[in-house]
This record gives structure tokens, C-alpha cells and sequence, in this order.
């Protein structure tokens, strides 16, 4: 199957990541980066790969980045990664001896975390569908992220995907502070009854710092891992307080709290 798809990546300011993650994609005919006018190094080193095709938009967000890039992308099967994530060789081979004749319309990948390269034994990220016929996808917007929704049958592959982030703090924190704002305007404008468990615990603010402290570091077992896994355990909790934040300012400014 490898020969039937295109890779699909979204990139801003990149450069710690990119490299490692095109340098795994070297059997891959087709790569198409949609790059959201990075101003590092991320398009030159893109570049030194021949099967890399650039495409540049400026991001409004996730979802349109990606239906954006699937409509430059004309092979039958989209393999669609973020510019941090990056193949094991176990999966790869997987995805070799797949065939289109299988009824699976999209394969379901997990995730092995790793914290500057160093691979965590868990984490809270859940398996994503990256690899899917590309005329029964389409990507919508969920809170500070996005899912593809695949029309049909999902399988999940055994092989998995280092999600390896090797941005600095500065760049993380700027980057939660933007995210809890979106994911705090999710809480508030979806229906308590269509809200996951997670997402009912986050509303309820107080909660879901001490458990998500607590859940990664004992029932996860990260407190196993050194300090890669209190990075790791410290990192979400603080995400979480972040969140609640978020939630605590909607309720005592109102609605327009992320004005």
C-alpha cells in the first residue's frame, strides 16, 4: 500500500521536530507540508528532502489546515501526522503488507510519548486515526485540536508512532495558554450530556488538577520514569490548572473571558 499514500503534515516553526520526522518518511513517494509561513528554519530543512512538496496558508486552525492539504493530495490513501510524530519501523512494515482490498476505510495508530527523547512506559495521548482513504475524510475542529472523520470501518494497527516534541517550555507554554482558551469555549458552549468524562470532571474545575497530577504519576506509573516523567506529570497538571483558570475567569467575567 505504501506506493497508494500521500503524506500529510502541518508545520509552524518546526525545526527542532521536522527532521526526524521526514528522515522516517523516506519511502514515502509523497509528502505534502502544509506550512503555515514558518519563520524558522522549518521550510529550508523540508526542502533538503526531495519527496517534500510545500504548500504555504496562513493557520486560522487545525481542521482547515488539513481539509486545505487534502485537497492538494490526489493519491487514494492520506497518512496524516503532526511534525512531532514520528514512525516506528514496526509500523511502517505494517503498513506495507496492508492492502486497498481490506473493508477498513481508516487505521487507528498509538502513540508512544516521549519527553526529549526519552520514551515515557504511558500517557493521557490517545490513539488517533492518521492512516485513511481520502475520499471518505474530512477533519472538523474539537476544542484546541481536531479529528478526522472517516465514513466507514476503522482498524487499529499494532505498530506505533513516537510523539516526540523537542520545542522548548517557552514554546509549550505559549502554546497551552492559547489551547485553554479554545478548550475552556468548548466546556462552556457543549452540552454537559455531550461532554466525555474527562470533559465533565475539567467543568467542574476543582477536580482535575490534583487527578490529573495523581493519575499520571501513580495509576500511569510515571513516577517510574525519572524526571523525563515528572516533566511529563507536571506538564499536564499545569495544563489542567490552566484550564481551570480559564473556566474560574468565564465565571466571574462572563462569556467574553478570552477578550
Amino acid at each position: 500500500m505504501l506506493d497508494e499514500v500521500t503524506v500529510l503534515i502541518l508545520t509552524y516553526n518546526e525545526a527542532p521536530n521536522i527532521g526526524r520526522t521526514l528522515d522516517k518518511l523516506r519511502w514515502a513517494r509523497r509528502i505534502v507540508m502544509v506550512d503555515g509561513f514558518s519563520t524558522d528554519r522549518t521550510v529550508g530543512i523540508a526542502n533538503s528532502f526531495p519527496n517534500v512538496r510545500i504548500v504555504q496558508r496562513r493557520f486560522d486552525s487545525f481542521a482547515q489546515q488539513c481539509n486545505f492539504g487534502l485537497e492538494h493530495i490526489r493519491s487514494s490513501w492520506v497518512l496524516s501526522l503532526d511534525a512531532d510524530y514520528v514512525l516506528s519501523d514496526e509500523l511502517v512494515e505494517e503498513m506495507a503488507k496492508l492492502t486497498e482490498t481490506n473493508e477498513a476505510s481508516g487505521y487507528r495508530v498509538r502513540f508512544r510519548y516521549c519527553i526529549h527523547g526519552r520514551p515515557l512506559r504511558a500517557s493521557l495521548y490517545p490513539p488517533r486515526t492518521v492512516l485513511y482513504r481520502r475520499d471518505v475524510a474530512q477533519y472538523c475542529d474539537d476544542g484546541h485540536g481536531h479529528h478526522v472523520v472517516v465514513r466507514g470501518k476503522t482498524r487499529m494497527l499494532s505498530g506505533w508512532i513516537d510523539h516526540d516534541d523537542r520545542k522548548g517550555l517557552d514554546r509549550w507554554l505559549s502554546e497551552q495558554n492559547r489551547y485553554m482558551i479554545m478548550e475552556a469555549r468548548k466546556l462552556l458552549e457543549t452540552p454537559k450530556e455531550n461532554l466525555n468524562l474527562p470533559d465533565r470532571l475539567r467543568r467542574w474545575i476543582v477536580p482535575a488538577p490534583p487527578l490529573a497530577f495523581f493519575y499520571t504519576l501513580l495509576t500511569k506509573g510515571l513516577i517510574l520514569d525519572g524526571w523525563a516523567g515528572c516533566y511529563y506529570v507536571f506538564q499536564r497538571t499545569l495544563a489542567e490548572v490552566l484550564l481551570s483558570l480559564r473556566l474560574i475567569e468565564a465565571k466571574i467575567r462572563g462569556p467574553k473571558f478570552a477578550d
